[in-house]
């Protein structure tokens, strides 16, 4: 019999707030320059680096100074990154709210860099709206690696059969189910909150409202 979730763990990007550089780029310089673009320069990379803990605007800039084909556009990953960061996602949102407002531990586990966080949370209340959060950039290890997971573990002192995480990235749901933990592989805030109800965290009326 499984256990019923004692916390769940949301990830961010693509579950709580959209995460599309290459749609941002295609706005922004259009699809042709942007193929190149991400051809050339590895801007995912350098964004791990940041959500390891590496300097927000400094690395972005840095790589940027590197590239001067691209200096210019590679600089947007900062000067822009809340049209990156777009649009939220409402629907999980209000799933989030509603399982705090029926006192069910919620958490956050995101790869996120320590500096591009502290900027976007004033910007985002949803941000500041968990129990407790895991940031890769201040933990210095970055999804799926298993080490995350267990610094999780530890840190909030529930068993890995009692937590419910939900992200978009199959890797990452891989690396949580292999440590034990109940998981949720979000497509959209529809299927999530079939499972919260499901798994009896919320009633039909609460996930809707």
């Amino acid at each position: 019999m499984t256990l019923r979730p004692q916390a769940v763990i949301f990830d961010i990007g693509n579950v709580l707030a959209g995460w599309q550089p290459e749609a941002f780029y295609d706005r922004a310089i259009g699809p042709e320059a942007r193929r190149a673009l991400f051809a050339e320069v590895d801007l995912h990379g350098m964004n791990e680096l940041i959500d390891e803990g590496a300097p927000f605007r400094e690395t972005i800039y840095d790589w940027a100074g590197r590239h001067s084909r691209w200096t210019d556009e590679i600089r947007l990953w900062h000067d822009r990154w809340t049209e990156i960061f777009s649009p939220l996602i409402d629907g999980s949102i209000r799933l989030q709210r509603a399982l705090r407002a029926r006192g069910v531990p919620v958490f956050a586990l995101t790869n996120f860099g320590t500096h591009s966080f502290a900027f976007a949370e004033p910007l985002y209340p949803f941000l500041s709206d968990f129990d407790r959060r895991y940031i890769s950039g201040r933990m210095g290890v970055i999804k799926p690696d298993p080490r995350i997971y267990a610094m999780v573990e530890e840190d909030c002192g529930l068993a890995p059969e009692a937590l419910l995480f939900t992200d978009d990235r199959a890797e990452n749901i891989a690396a949580a189910a292999a440590r034990g933990w109940q998981t949720h592989h979000f497509t959209g805030p529809d299927g999530l909150a079939a499972r919260l109800v499901a798994e009896g965290l919320l009633s039909e009326a609460e996930a809707l409202a």
